[in-house]
Formats: C-alpha cells, structure tokens, sequence
C-alpha cells in the first residue's frame, strides 16, 4: 500500500481531517493481545471497508511477527535520531520537518494494510519536544486510513501516556483468571480517568476452553465490565506460533479467528 508523504499539518488541520476509526486491544501481558489484534488486522482487510493501519504499540514488537512483515524502524529510533542528528540537518530543513518525514518512512507498507511500531518507551534526555511532532505525526498518519489497530503494550502504560487517544473500540482481554479480570476492570476504570472517550468497550476471556466459568462472568458484571465473549484456546493458532509463522496465515475454519470475527460483529466494524 503506497503512500505518499504528507506534512503533518496544525492542530487545526489535523481536527478538520478525516478520523480514522481506532480500535485499542489491551489487557494484562500473556493476554493473547496480539493474537487478536493480528486476526482483527486480518477481518478489517478481508472487509475491504478502507486502508488499515496496525500500530505496534508495545516495545517487545511482536505484532509484526504475527503480521508476517519485517520492521527495520521504530518511532523511538525516528526519535533518538531526531535528537542525535539536531544539529546536522540538511541544510533549509527544520527538525519537525526531519521528525515528520522520518515517521512516515518508518511504516513498513503490505498488501491491505501498513504498519508502524512505535519501539521503546523513553530514555534518558529531554523528549518533550521530540513527543509532542512524533504524536502530531501519527495522529496525522492515522487520517490516512479508515482503521487503526493498536496493539498496546502490557498494564496500563498505554492509557497514562495518551498513546491510544480518542476509541472507536477499546477492547479489554483478559486470561480466565480473577487477577486478569482485576486488571480489566483497573483498564476501564484509569480511562474514565483520563477522560478518554471511548465509542464501544468490549470485553473478552482469551485461551478458554470450552463455556467461560460462570464466576467469572458474574464477578466480570458485578464488576461492570461489558458482558464477556470468548476467544478459545486454538490449536491452529498454538501451532503456528511454535512454528514462527505469521498468526494471520489462520484458516477460515480457525476458532480464534471465528471469536474475533463475533466480537468485531457486536460492535459494528465488519458484518
């Protein structure tokens, strides 16, 4: 998928673009969000509704793995050398002109989609500044596309940091498991926070075998999470991933790409 490099323009002009619809997967690590977040990649393209950009949001970069693409550059690395290089621009350019450009050569482009990794959280230094083009530049990237899915790192980092923005979906994940279910409900609650506004919250139990324990679908109500969905425990998916091979490469009969395909179903992305 071609694109062509655009300046990032004002905080007025990026207001006037088109929104791309957002959908954050999130939850504790070992979730399974990359599974899902891979496969819900999969489903957007396979609905031909508009380009698709997945952002790779957790340091570890694994969703490009399970996408089957190579990642050669991370916004962290176009932000370390911004830094670097500050003094030694070509000549006439400034350096939110050099961060903005670099952001948009760092998407690695495939068939129906693209992808940016967003690399490692800060180090030592002043990157305020840095921060705050490099934000500009993927709010502005995003306008390109009609969906964006990120793939947000372990906790609650994402949401503290403002990383997924404004939500068409935030999708929590959790293991069946009452310390998974206690960091679901401590992701909702820290948006509320945050004053994130959020279309659609969905909520569901990965790696389950078989019904989800009734337990653990009275304490997820109780505790008021949206009615859980399940993604089973997949053995096409376990496979594949021993293997080192792209997650997306699934067949349609897959159970875990069926439970996405129900969950993107309920809250109106695909039909």
């Amino acid at each position: 998928m071609s694109r062509r490099w655009r300046p990032c323009g004002s905080d007025s002009e990026l207001a006037a673009s088109s929104v791309a619809k957002i959908i954050a997967i999130t939850g504790k690590g070992g979730v399974g969000k990359t599974v899902v977040a891979a496969l819900t990649v999969r489903l957007l393209v396979e609905a031909k509704r508009g380009p698709v950009l997945a952002v790779d949001a957790d340091p570890n970069l694994n969703l490009n793995a399970a996408l089957g693409i190579p990642v050669a550059q991370t916004v962290g690395d176009v932000r370390e050398e911004g830094l670097d290089r500050a003094s030694r621009l070509p000549g006439g350019m400034a350096k939110t002109d050099f961060l903005r450009m670099r952001v948009q050569e760092a998407l690695v482009e495939s068939e129906g989609f693209d992808l940016l990794a967003m690399g490692r959280p800060e180090g030592p230094g002043c990157y305020c500044f840095a921060n705050t083009i490099l934000r500009a530049c993927v709010d502005h990237i995003s306008t390109q596309y009609a969906y964006v899915v990120i793939d947000c790192e372990a906790g609650l980092e994402h949401l503290s940091r403002r990383t997924a923005g404004d939500l068409e979906v935030l999708l929590i994940l959790s293991d069946p498991t009452m310390r998974g279910l206690d960091t679901a409900v401590r992701v909702m609650e820290l948006a509320r926070n945050l004053g994130t506004k959020i279309a659609q919250a969905a909520f569901a139990f990965t790696r389950v075998a078989g019904d989800i324990p009734a337990a653990l679908a009275d304490a997820a109500r109780d505790r008021g999470l949206p009615s859980p969905l399940a993604v089973p425990e997949d053995a096409e998916v376990a496979q594949l991933d021993s293997q080192g091979s792209p997650l997306v490469h699934v067949s349609s009969d897959s159970q875990a790409l069926a439970a996405v395909r129900a969950v993107l179903t309920k809250v109106g992305l695909i039909s």
